[in-house]
């Protein structure tokens, strides 16, 4: 081989192996154990990979299309409980927050927002009270598919405080990684605390 082509044989592999590190990489680092996060304290038996964006952060082990937690804090009346805009009187249906909704209302929001990301089938399960420290709040799971048909399930913690929402769920594949972390990540929700 001549030394052209094998210069952008090695171009070619190094950008790869760029591109790969890039995307494994990114998120700083949240080790097992207690943190605080948006108000709130948590405990995790998990590593996880944590993003941060204004009054929300994503959680990932293996990548978001394989499992993510969804911390969402402060969600204002009016505002779409994944902050993506303001209520519109051309759109009165979307999932907009508003205090006081009653628990079932509540889960409807998720899951209705969840169905306007493109999500089908989606259904919510095993609605119950549940306590956060000082606030008190809900929990639930549910079931969804992609727009590829592929099966995922998850669970849901919300709370409210001061007249804002705030959302915490938690989604991943029925194949494999559902399985591997429902438990884990159920004790992380139990152990949400608002000082």
């Amino acid at each position: 081989m001549s030394p052209l082509p094998r210069l952008r044989l090695t171009l070619t592999a190094l950008l790869a192996a760029l591109l790969l590190a890039a995307c494994a990489t990114g998120g700083r680092l949240q080790s097992a154990g207690r943190t605080q996060v948006l108000g709130m304290e948590l405990e995790t038996t998990l590593d996880w990979a944590r993003y941060k964006g204004p009054r929300q952060e994503t959680w990932t082990i293996d990548g978001t299309p394989l499992n993510a937690l969804h911390l969402i804090a402060g969600i204002k009346p009016k505002e779409h409980v994944f902050q993506t805009g303001r209520e519109r009187r051309d759109s009165p249906h979307r999932a907009w927050y508003r205090p006081g909704l009653r628990p079932d209302e509540q889960q409807e929001l998720l899951l209705a927002a969840l169905r306007e990301e493109g999500w089908t089938d989606v259904e919510g399960e095993n609605l119950r009270p549940a306590r956060f420290g000082s606030a008190e709040g809900l929990r639930f799971e549910f079931r969804m598919a992609s727009a590829h048909g592929l099966r995922y399930a998850g669970t849901a913690a919300m709370f409210e405080r001061a007249g804002k929402l705030t959302l915490v769920y938690w989604r991943a594949p029925l194949e494999h990684y559902h399985g591997r972390d429902a438990a884990a990540v159920a004790a992380l929700m139990d152990s949400i605390r608002v000082p």
